[in-house]
């Protein structure tokens, strides 16, 4: 059994871990994404519980393995009234498009999304999912990216679920509050408006791991509500009806899917002689 099952199982026996777990909110996988992968998916590839190659599994195959855990892990967490952990992974700062694919069916948020420009399916997808994205374009333009070519003004104004982050501070920025020096760059450069502003800053305190307590404080108590109804404009500082404007949206988009869904539905399926309509008397 591993040490954060045994301080979820016996907190006594591992007060100080099960002490900083109380404190933990989710799960990063960290490392470069540029490097190469040698293993190529296709219907021959070994399944995770199955890798026995001597090269590193594939970042899926990661992602996997610490979903899978942490799955477990949660199940006894929230057994016993403990709070339970996410996955928040680096994700589509660099390397191949298919490490979105993964963290689209396994993570709450992610990291970065720089690669979403280049998959216009995908960034639908993380879309209507509203799958948080925190962006660190300081950290992105030193590394992968140039400041002025990096997606978050689009992502913005097309409705994903996009804030604002630091990443190593004390690396890439040279101020003693290195996020309202990202707010503020990001602020001139893109000339965003006090509302944008505001939106990035909402959607950072709602895709955050703080207690339903801290996110009422500052959001207002019917943060959960969708559309205007949840937005306390005191707090939040955005419009209702910016706030309308992405809810009606998200439902008309969803709306849309599910209509065509349907129509595909019944378009396949078979059609019973005995059930065919023949036309009326001339």
């Amino acid at each position: 059994m591993s040490s954060p099952r045994r301080a979820t199982v016996h907190p006594a026996s591992h007060p100080e871990l099960h002490l900083f777990l109380e404190h933990v909110d989710g799960f990063d996988s960290v490392d470069d994404e540029s490097k190469p992968e040698n293993h190529v998916f296709n219907l021959e590839s070994p399944l995770p519980e199955a890798w026995v190659e001597e090269d590193n599994p594939p970042y899926a195959y990661y992602l996997y393995y610490t979903f899978a855990n942490m799955a477990m892990l949660n199940h006894l967490r929230r057994q016993r009234g403990f709070h339970t952990f996410v996955l928040r992974p680096h994700c589509g700062e660099a390397g191949p498009i298919h490490h979105l694919v993964s963290a689209y069916m396994l993570a709450e948020n992610i990291s970065h999304g720089l690669l979403l420009r280049k998959a216009p399916v995908l960034q639908y997808l993380y879309y209507l999912a509203q799958i948080g994205i925190a962006m660190s374009p300081l950290s992105n333009n030193s590394l992968f990216l140039s400041y002025h070519r990096n997606p978050l003004p689009e992502y913005l104004s097309r409705g994903l679920m996009v804030s604002l982050s630091t990443d190593d501070p004390l690396q890439f920025h040279f101020t003693k509050e290195p996020l309202m020096e990202e707010y503020s760059i990001a602020t001139q450069v893109w000339k965003l408006s006090s509302c944008d502003m505001c939106e990035l800053a909402r959607n950072s305190v709602l895709m955050s791991g703080f207690s339903h307590k801290v996110k009422s404080h500052w959001l207002g108590p019917n943060y959960t509500k969708e559309g205007p109804e949840g937005n306390d404009i005191r707090r939040t500082n955005v419009p209702d009806i910016r706030v309308g404007y992405r809810h009606e949206t998200l439902c008309q988009e969803l709306a849309l899917i599910t209509q065509a869904v349907q129509s595909e539905m019944l378009e396949t399926i078979p059609e019973e002689p005995g059930l065919t309509m023949s036309p009326g008397p001339q």
